[in-house]
Formats: structure tokens, sequence, C-alpha cells
């Protein structure tokens, strides 16, 4: 970007090249794509996942619900495991064969997470279901899925300002090859002796 300085200081230099003024403007244009069009792009995609997000932690919380399951007996052997969509990694789950009630009113008997520290059997403990008491992960977090929206948005825009600066260095590097090849072509029309040592003057 420091050619952008360029386009005050080349105004009236007599060795001002029309591809350093070139080079400048495109600099200048880059610049004002990432100040103006990244952001646009990052609010733009944050906001529709935001909505889709939401709308998503609607539907999760209507068709989700939350019962009271009794501890049968602890699976033996069964590793630890966490909720790949829980607040926070860091609660540690045991697996257990409980008993729990569905929504609908249907029994059901079945392995399940619990986070007891140490489960026995008849022990209350809570866990989400779908209508007909399938086990499944708890409804997504509103405030999780803001964070989410929020780091989609982000994303976007700095992708958006890496394709603006990758197509601003593709232009400028296209330029500067055709500069070189002026300049071999100029070197060729001086003669094929001139300036090269070795021939004798």
């Amino acid at each position: 970007m420091r050619a952008i300085s360029g386009l005050w200081r080349w105004r009236h230099n007599p060795l001002r090249r029309a591809t350093d003024l070139a080079e400048a403007w495109v600099a200048l244009g880059a610049l004002l794509l990432i100040l103006v069009v990244a952001p646009s792009v990052g609010s733009l995609v944050g906001g529709l996942a935001q909505g889709t997000l939401q709308e998503s932690v609607r539907q999760q919380r209507a068709s989700r619900h939350l019962v009271t399951a009794t501890v049968v007996r602890k699976v033996t052997g069964a590793p630890l495991d966490t909720d790949p969509e829980a607040a926070t990694g860091r609660d540690r789950r045991t697996r257990v064969v409980a008993d729990w009630t569905a929504p609908d009113g249907t029994p059901h008997h079945g392995a399940a997470m619990t986070s007891l520290d140490t489960p026995r059997p008849g022990d209350h403990f809570t866990i989400w279901t779908d209508q007909q008491g399938r086990t499944v992960a708890r409804p997504l977090d509103p405030a999780t899925a803001a964070t989410h929206a929020v780091l989609a948005g982000f994303g976007a825009a700095l992708l958006t300002a890496g394709l603006v600066e990758a197509c601003r260095r593709l232009i400028v590097w296209r330029m500067v090859r055709r500069r070189y090849a002026r300049w071999d072509q100029a070197w060729d029309k001086a003669g094929p002796d001139w300036g090269r040592t070795g021939t004798g003057s």
C-alpha cells in the first residue's frame, strides 16, 4: 500500500512513469474496497448467519425437551465424553443405562450421558429428548449462535479483504511483467553490442 503515497509524490515529478501512477491508483482502489466492501460483506454474511442460526435455535427449542431420567446402572468401562454442543467443554459425562418418559408419555429405556460424578441406581438427572423420547443434543444456545454469526461475518470480511489484496498483487505483478518486457524490447532496439561486456569498442 506504499504506492498510495505515490499519488501525491508523483504528481509533478519529471521521472514519473505512467505505470507508477497506475500502481498507485490500483493500491488506492484496493484500499477503498477493503475499507468499504469488506466490512459490508462481513455485515451481510453475519446478519444472514444470525438470522439462520437464531431460527435454528427457535426450532430446536420447540422440538427438544428436557426430561428427568433415572439411573438404572452405570455402564462400566465406558469412556468419559463431552457434549459437543455444550456451552463449556469442561463438563465430564458418564454413560449410564437409564429409564425416562418421553414428552408424548411413552416410557424409554436405554443408554444416556449424565454429568453425575458417581451415578448410582435410582439417581435422577436431566436429558434432552425429541417428542418421541429419543435422546438428542441440547438445543443451541442463543448466545452461542450469536457468537458463531459474528465469527462468520468476521471471517467473510477477512476473506474479502484477502481476495482484494490478492487481486491487487496480481494486477501489479502483471504490470511489472509488462514493464520488464518493454525494457527488454528497448534493449533489443539499442543494438546487439551496446552495453555488453566482452564485445570491444
